[in-house]
């Protein structure tokens, strides 16, 4: 009988990690008991110019517009997670898109813009769009009352106080203003967010500023910072917050004819169309569709850019 050695073992190669796409991506982040139809204009747009933009809903951070042709739902109260569940949920979303994209820039509304804030805290993000910084409740139609709202976050109270938002719900715009005005009646939810914010949520929210505002020299991504000069919930203070404390000197674009809600407002396309431009400097596409935007009558692009 022979004695035949064995063949040779053949091992298989390493399998290679697939190759990521070269396209960067983009992560939007809506505001505080919103949800993400007020990031579509700006969406839309830099899908238009190239990104992969992902637009999640976080739930128990924000709230579901009802489907088209339903009921409005009966109101349940759910607890609210802890900020730093927010965080987790939006990192998620980041590092999915990081395991599929060799670069990705992260963009926020409202409170929105304080979470990409403290995502950029965790994650190498390649830019920031901050619209609309809410480091402060300080715009001219926030009431007076509101510095003794810490007295609604004693436990018992903030899993049952709510407090209804009031007119203009960031809208300077009295056309679009009339239909959120409508919509949060018959459906308690908008394009621009609830009728109620609950005070769990603004608890958590003020907890997430503190973080945020404690760390903001440690944030060194380019940044653009787009504002309204008439914010009716957020003024001045937190733009200039972020022009002294950022690592990196953001840059800023004010807007003079909205309010708060500035992807929605007047200026949506002189908005969108910054935010876009200074992404494609700094995160550039391979081949940037980067037409011109159409502007409708009641839009205007003039606004006011600072370095």
């Amino acid at each position: 009988m022979l004695n035949l050695p064995f063949p040779p073992s053949v091992s298989a190669a390493p399998a290679q990690p697939p190759a990521l796409d070269p396209r960067p991506a983009v992560l939007l982040l809506h505001g505080l008991c919103a949800n993400p139809l007020e990031m579509m204009p700006l969406a839309r747009s830099l899908r238009d110019a190239g990104y992969v933009v992902e637009a999640p809903a976080l739930e128990g951070y924000g709230v579901a517009p009802p489907a088209a042709g339903a009921a409005p739902e009966t109101r349940r109260r759910r607890a609210v997670p802890r900020f730093e569940e927010w965080v987790d949920m939006a990192a998620a979303h980041f590092d999915a898109l990081a395991a599929r994209h060799e670069r990705v820039a992260i963009g926020g509304l409202s409170m929105g813009s304080v979470l990409t804030l403290a995502l950029a805290l965790r994650r190498p993000a390649a830019a920031l769009m901050l619209l609309s910084t809410s480091l402060h409740f300080d715009g001219w139609n926030v009431s007076p009352w509101r510095r003794l709202l810490p007295l609604a976050y004693v436990p018992p109270l903030r899993q049952w106080l709510a407090f209804r938002e009031t007119a203009p719900y960031g809208i300077k715009n009295e056309r679009l203003r009339e239909w959120v005005a409508q919509a949060m009646s018959s459906s308690h939810v908008s394009a621009a967010g609830a009728d109620r914010l609950p005070a769990a949520s603004l608890h958590q929210a003020s907890r997430l500023i503190r973080h945020v505002r404690a760390r903001l020299h440690e944030i060194d991504a380019p940044a653009v910072v787009l504002h309204a000069s008439e914010d009716d919930v957020s003024g001045p203070r937190s733009v200039l917050e972020l022009q002294r404390r950022l690592a990196t000197t953001p840059e800023v674009h004010w807007f003079h004819h909205s309010y708060h809600m500035l992807t929605l407002d007047n200026e949506r396309g002189a908005v969108t169309q910054a935010a876009r431009q200074f992404l494609l400097r700094q995160v550039p596409v391979a081949d940037p569709a980067d037409r011109d935007f159409i502007l409708s009558a009641t839009e205007d692009i003039r606004h006011e850019q600072h370095a």
